[in-house]
């Protein structure tokens, strides 16, 4: 039994998911996943303690990756489809247990993203809760590595959003689209407010930490830029996936990039870069100002764009774990789809379990390097994939297809890895652990077990 057999390419496949997402619904999609914890968290803490007002090189390099990483999903997205994502890409292109590998990177980015996610939701709803007059027990707002007892908040979003899953994908969308024109209307309020008390001294000096410092920050808030990918997980509900999942990932990507530069260049211009060290650098911000207002507006604004945040993750999770089910890498349970709703009901319940523990019970730090590592290294295969598959099957169409042959794909794989070896050491050995379990789920269930295998 071959590690590196491949899946034969079925782009029109037949599914009992149901077929209801336009391009709109999928850019709006990739929009409320991108714009989120990166923005409303993750900015501020990473300019104060690793890239200073040189944060906006740091978003711009991000960006680059993920661009180079966005190609290559949608011209595989665009050839393949299908509800795994990489996962499905690479077992087409580089063989089962590449794919595995990369399905496993995907479940621990979802997963824990989503949990990252729910402990920034919970800090902004808490900040909403003062401001309405409510003080919430500083023991339920916290993970005992922070000194509480558990991070309720998170844990009881997280278990609504399961509901919300489970009820159905368009409703889930329509639900996300909503949110995400509020949460623009939040940020272009901030840029309009903040515009105007600017303080050009704020950007002195505009590389404190060096140009290592620049790219520490990068690979930090490369969490900014994960959810484009969720995208492509929806390509069995799309209509016309071919068409439509390129303009998702690679719209939302150019939407949230423009904003992210600029919502980086005023917010480390109307205050000192070190005092963004909070959970809550934008509200701080305009509360340093002495703009009420623009603190709850702010304060709304991300609570419900944080939402739709851990909405897409979510999602996505839960149809990686049904693409790899469905190859029998994985128990047949998580493959039932139910029959009312067209929803994998027991996936969703059973993740939505493990993601509230982890957000009720984990600190936040130490959940977006993990998150950052993992999805990097998908990135980074995925790019590898395009090369492959150009290669060994010349003649599948591909109604999105990248210019200048496999020098994109390339460059994909050179930042990706460059910004691996950005984190820290002890997120790669937390890292290594996660793969070893992996690799011994494969070999101990996932070997023999494939569809592949027993078709052999």
């Amino acid at each position: 039994m071959s590690l590196f057999r491949t899946k034969h390419i079925v782009p029109t496949a037949d599914t009992e998911l149901k077929r209801c997402l336009s391009a709109t619904d999928l850019l709006l999609l990739g929009i409320g996943c991108i714009i989120g914890t990166g923005i409303f968290v993750l900015t501020g803490i990473t300019a104060a303690t690793t890239s200073g007002p040189a944060i906006i090189l740091s978003f711009v390099v991000s960006g680059l990756a993920c661009a180079f990483a966005a190609l290559s999903y949608s011209e595989l997205a665009s050839s393949y489809g299908g509800c795994g994502s990489a996962y499905g890409y690479a077992y087409a292109s580089l063989g089962e247990f590449i794919a595995w590998i990369i399905g496993w990177d995907l479940v621990l980015e979802y997963a824990l993203a989503t949990a990252t996610v729910a402990v920034g939701w919970s800090r902004y709803f808490g900040r909403g809760m003062e401001i309405v007059g409510i003080n919430l027990p500083e023991t339920l707002m916290k993970a005992p590595a922070d000194g509480g007892l558990v991070n309720l908040p998170a844990v009881l979003i997280v278990l609504v959003l399961s509901v919300l899953l489970a009820v159905g994908v368009k409703e889930s969308a329509r639900f996300n689209s909503g949110i995400v024109f509020l949460k623009l209307f939040t940020l272009l309020v901030f840029i309009v407010v903040a515009a105007g008390k600017v303080d050009t001294a704020n950007w002195t000096p505009f590389m404190p930490f060096g140009w290592n410092g620049v790219m520490a920050g990068a690979a930090v808030i490369f969490f900014a830029y994960i959810g484009f990918d969720a995208v492509s997980t929806a390509a069995e509900e799309a209509r016309n996936p071919q068409r439509d999942i390129p303009i998702g990932i690679l719209g939302s990507l150019a939407v949230c990039t423009v904003l992210y530069i600029i919502v980086s260049a005023l917010l480390t211009g109307i205050v000192p870069y070190a005092s963004l060290n909070t959970a809550s650098p934008m509200a701080d911000a305009l509360r340093a100002h002495g703009i009420g207002w623009g603190l709850k507006l702010v304060t709304a604004g991300a609570i419900a764009g944080l939402t739709t945040v851990m909405l897409v993750l979510y999602f996505g999770l839960t149809r990686v774990f049904l693409a790899m089910s469905r190859d029998g890498l994985l128990p047949p349970v998580f493959s039932a789809v139910n029959t009312r709703t067209q929803t994998p009901v027991r996936i969703i319940m059973i993740s939505g379990v493990g993601i509230a523990l982890t957000a009720g019970f984990t600190p936040i730090n130490e959940l977006a390097e993990l998150v950052n590592i993992g999805t990097l290294g998908a990135f980074a295969l995925v790019c590898a994939g395009v090369i492959v598959l150009r290669k060994r099957l010349p003649n599948l169409p591909r109604p999105f297809k990248i210019p200048f042959g496999p020098v994109i794909p390339a460059l994909g794989i050179i930042f990706c890895v460059y910004l691996m070896l950005s984190l820290p050491l002890v997120t790669w050995l937390r890292f290594g652990s996660w793969l070893l379990v992996g690799i011994a789920i494969y070999f101990l269930y996932s070997r023999s077990h494939s569809h592949l295998a027993r078709a052999s």
